[in-house]
């Protein structure tokens, strides 16, 4: 015991902090640490630095491509819509040409329809009189025949005196056509 009682007491003069290392391991761990600082910053930081720098610029870049990209968008977006409403607008005037063209010609077709109705209303009321026109001549004709054969018969004696026929005829029709148009009023 007592030798390791003096092997304490020779090394407590000399007292040694375990924390802290030797002199020269400090000074060479500077060194080191210099050395190693001096060639990241020469060497490492430069590079770095470049591909940061290049990475920004492609970032920017591809910002401000997609920015134009986006306002070429917007743009077509716009000139589409454009286009779209001055489609609608062409559309609607076409379908309000087509509908004042329609009803133009159905109103065409509708006065022709009436002239043409007229007209052969009239030729038809045209030719019912002629016709009408045509019987009763015949008619006037063959009843002041059959009056004067049966007068003939009746009286006895001939009435061959055209002028005293006619004017015989004549008046039996108009008492006849006075008849009729009195039992027609009724």
């Amino acid at each position: 015991m007592a030798a390791t009682i003096t092997l304490l007491a020779a090394t407590e003069g000399e007292v040694h902090n375990p924390l802290l290392p030797a002199t020269y391991d400090i000074v060479w761990s500077i060194v080191c640490l210099v050395v190693v600082g001096l060639v990241f910053w020469k060497f490492v930081l430069p590079m770095f630095q470049k591909v940061l720098a290049e990475r920004t610029e492609q970032i920017e870049g591809g910002i401000k491509k997609a920015e134009e990209a986006q306002a070429e968008a917007k743009d077509a977006l716009e000139q589409y819509r454009a286009q779209l409403a001055e489609a609608r607008t062409e559309a609607a005037q076409i379908r309000e040409e087509a509908r004042v063209q329609g009803q133009q010609i159905i109103a065409d077709m509708k006065v022709q329809a009436q002239d043409e109705s007229d007209r052969i209303v009239a030729a038809g009321h045209s030719q019912l009189v002629a016709q009408r026109q045509q019987i009763v001549t015949e008619l006037r004709s063959d009843l002041g025949k059959t009056a004067v054969d049966l007068a003939e018969k009746v009286i006895g004696e001939s009435l061959a005196d055209d002028v005293k026929r006619a004017g015989t005829v004549d008046r039996f029709l108009n008492e006849l056509d006075a008849v009729s148009v009195d039992s027609a009023r009724k």
